[in-house]
């Protein structure tokens, strides 16, 4: 199964990528903001989108919106990672259909729980084939 992890901050994408090896992933590609994301998803076929929210260039939403957009990426899962908790913007990425939604800090339990929710572990918290 192959991840993109997308985040602005180094240290954010190196805690997630440390989490999902610690839980038995490793084909996981990481970019920077939502362009760069976006020039992979073009390239590789990924199983899992983990995005920040607020980046530079491409935000998360509009990364999301794009993958919803494109045929072939359309029904990728993927996972929003954000410290926004404001009602409106959580609805509005609500709206364009992501599928899981994590708000900063959280912690491994929490990952767990939505990569579950997503068919991403199975109810053990192994990898689903």
């Amino acid at each position: 199964m192959r991840i993109l992890v997308v985040d602005d901050m180094t240290s954010m994408r190196h805690v997630m990528i440390n989490m999902l090896r610690k839980l038995g992933f490793d084909n996981i590609d990481e970019a920077t903001d939502g362009k760069q994301a976006l020039m992979l998803l073009g390239k590789r076929k990924y199983h899992l989108v983990i995005s920040d929210l607020n980046m530079p260039h491409v935000d998360g939403l509009t990364l999301l919106s794009k993958i919803r957009e494109t045929p072939q990426l359309s029904k990728v899962p993927v996972l929003m990672v954000t410290c926004e908790s404001s009602k409106e913007r959580v609805q509005a990425i609500l709206l364009k259909k992501v599928d899981g939604f994590v708000v900063k800090p959280f912690n491994m339990a929490t990952l767990i729980q939505q990569l579950k929710r997503i068919n991403v572990l199975d109810e053990h918290g192994q990898l689903c084939s």
